[in-house]
């Protein structure tokens, strides 16, 4: 998830996170971004998640978290479904669609 998604969707905790492990950071803002293309390799194969919901905001900068997401994925020996969530500023859904 996008570090910014929490606080603009009200319901995150209770509708996205419910019995689910999260992992926040922000493409544009955090440096070693190669780290998060690693740790979603190592959710995928060493935790055994078996999707990932990636939730950003509609600003330009989000993009690129699932297109780290997609790049981690692809070093993974697992194959999994990765599924896109795209918030609006005011915190409503624009998009939900699975990206692999």
């Amino acid at each position: 998830s996008a570090d910014c998604v929490a606080y603009a969707a009200g319901d995150f905790h209770k509708e996205y996170l419910k019995g689910k492990s999260i992992a926040i950071g922000c493409p544009k803002l955090d440096e070693g971004q190669e780290v998060y293309s690693e740790k979603v390799t190592s959710l995928i194969d060493d935790a055994k998640i078996n999707t990932l919901t990636v939730m950003t905001m509609q600003v330009p900068c989000c993009a690129g978290l699932v297109a780290i997401a997609q790049e981690g994925a692809g070093k993974a020996k697992r194959k999994i479904p990765i599924k896109s969530i795209v918030l609006s500023l005011q915190g409503e859904v624009l998009s939900e669609e699975w990206v692999n």
